[in-house]
């Protein structure tokens, strides 16, 4: 397993990629298998300078994927020139984070491939970069993979990770990074033992190996402090931390206000469940938050100073888009892009060594 160290490229083999699907054009847009089969037809091989960039200011991931998808799917992919950001850099609007320049018939058939590759890790990696920033100085967990293709989740772990998440709650989410996936104690677990949180977690803590946080799930019976204080009083400094999951249109029964804003995980319910696992000599317990969480709702609690010690967050981190624009800007050692568009250097590109 790899272990990802910030300006070192992933290896390529990393990504598994179906190579041959890929080659044979199976996910591209067919009019790049067509322009390759043109210029193969016409024995035309013209020497090109393509160009990648994005609008809106982001920070880039992707691309050491996509540069496998160069290495294994171009023909000859040894006689191409590829420069590149590393992921995890901060981009500009505008800004070029790749060039591949060599003979366009051998990776025409690509453009498809690497540029959906780079704009999904770069929506996640910005999404997650925008909630990390906001919780600062708490933690941010990333908690999406129930909301998307399982496919998805190795890249998108990967995205989350190089942007600042404390962890992931797949195996898969964390493959690439060379860590596991962790997390709490599910609803289904607790419905099991006939919706006894506490018989559950000391179930748990018997079977589970030492080193694995106990984290409790408690709005199984929408009475966050209860649960918390019998899931406390049954494991003792054992638990490492409780969660709060309250739905987003339950109040739970702690809570005494039933405005709208005090629906699901508010701050008065924190207070509440902090309060009392303090008052019953449980202040070592942490407590973390999730449900609906987003960088807006994770600003606020943090200028209230509600007293949360992790924030999970999981479909917010998918509504974020990015998308990415490959252009031919050189021929054969000449300008040539379409109109608006022009070879745009960038100095801070590096050079990619197969």
């Amino acid at each position: 397993m790899e272990k990802w160290i910030k300006g070192k490229r992933l290896s390529p083999p990393i990504f598994n990629l179906p190579v041959e699907k890929i080659k044979k054009g199976w996910y591209s847009d067919k009019y790049f298998i067509r322009t390759r089969e043109v210029l193969l037809k016409d024995n035309y091989h013209p020497d090109v300078v393509m160009q990648i960039f994005t609008r809106e200011k982001s920070i880039v991931c992707g691309l050491d994927e996509a540069i496998a998808v160069l290495r294994f799917c171009a023909y000859n992919p040894e006689k191409l020139k590829i420069k590149a950001l590393y992921d995890g850099d901060t981009v500009r609007p505008m800004e070029t984070v790749m060039t591949i320049e060599g003979d366009y018939s051998t990776f025409a058939h690509l453009e498809t491939v690497y540029l959906g590759v780079i704009a999904r890790r770069t929506a996640v990696a910005t999404a997650v970069k925008r909630v990390v920033d906001a919780a600062r100085p708490k933690k941010v967990l990333f908690f999406p993979a129930r909301f998307d293709h399982y496919s998805l989740q190795t890249g998108d772990g990967y995205a989350a990770f190089i942007s600042g998440a404390l962890g992931v709650s797949t195996d898969a989410n964390a493959a690439w990074w060379g860590s596991h996936g962790e997390g709490t104690i599910p609803h289904g677990l607790i419905a099991a033992y006939d919706g006894d949180t506490a018989a559950a977690c000391i179930a748990f803590d018997k079977y589970m190996p030492k080193d694995i946080r106990r984290i409790a799930l408690v709005d199984f019976e929408n009475d966050c402090v209860k649960t918390s204080l019998e899931v406390a009083r049954a494991l003792g400094k054992r638990l490492w931390g409780v969660r709060l999951d309250t739905a987003l249109d339950l109040h739970d029964r702690s809570v005494k206000s039933k405005s709208k804003a005090t629906l699901g995980v508010s701050p008065e319910l924190v207070w509440n469940v902090r309060r009392a696992l303090d008052a019953q000599g449980f202040k070592f317990v942490k407590i973390v938050i999730s449900c609906g969480f987003d960088e807006e709702k994770i600003r606020y609690f943090n200028s209230i100073k509600v007293p949360y010690d992790l924030v999970g967050v999981g479909s917010a981190f998918f509504r974020l888009k990015r998308d990415f624009t490959a252009d031919i800007v050189m021929v054969n050692g000449r300008p040539c892009a379409k109109v608006g568009r022009h070879y745009n250097p960038n100095p801070r590109l590096k050079l990619v060594k197969f």
